[in-house]
């Protein structure tokens, strides 16, 4: 975290340090999702750019790495859109691979991953619940008889379930 504070402090220094610890990682990061090596070189400049523009800005609670790929996700949505609105308007001479189909897969990806760690956290008994019910789609009454609980007691388990994501994933929208 003192890596952090130097950094705020305008310490060139300890931001090359910083870049060349997560250079690779953050290109390997866009790479992964976007297949392009262009876009992950111009996604990976783009991030350093904005954190060391945005220095004051940084969380001295938060690792750095965390902050650095939360500012490459953001990065690089904001490529892709750009790329989908030149090849938008620029139609179908327009050679790219980049489409809003692109964007909202990553979006859904992460958004899936977000869901999925909320689920993980929840209570064990509500999260079988949940799951048999969402993702194996078992009635109320199903899940009551299998697991010798009440129906309300299971619309009570999907009801906390469906309320704690709701609201996380209201913050996150924010």
């Amino acid at each position: 975290m003192n890596l952090i504070a130097s950094i705020q402090k305008d310490n060139v220094h300890a931001f090359s340090q910083v870049y060349e610890t997560f250079h690779r990682e953050i290109y390997g990061f866009i790479f992964q999702r976007t297949k392009s090596e262009f876009l992950a070189e111009e996604v990976t400049q783009l991030t350093f750019i904005k954190a060391w523009k945005n220095r004051a800005k940084l969380n001295h609670t938060l690792p750095i790495n965390i902050q650095l790929f939360g500012i490459a996700k953001q990065v690089m949505i904001d490529e892709l859109r750009k790329e989908a609105n030149r090849f938008k308007y620029e139609g179908e001479a327009a050679a790219t691979p980049f489409t809003d189909n692109l964007i909202k897969a990553l979006e859904s990806k992460d958004l899936m991953r977000l869901i999925d760690g909320d689920i993980a956290n929840m209570p064990p008994v509500r999260r079988h619940v949940f799951e048999l019910s969402r993702k194996q789609g078992l009635t109320h009454k199903e899940i009551a008889q299998m697991l010798n609980i009440s129906n309300k007691a299971v619309e009570q388990h999907i009801s906390k379930a469906l309320l704690q994501l709701k609201q996380h994933l209201y913050s996150v929208m924010l």
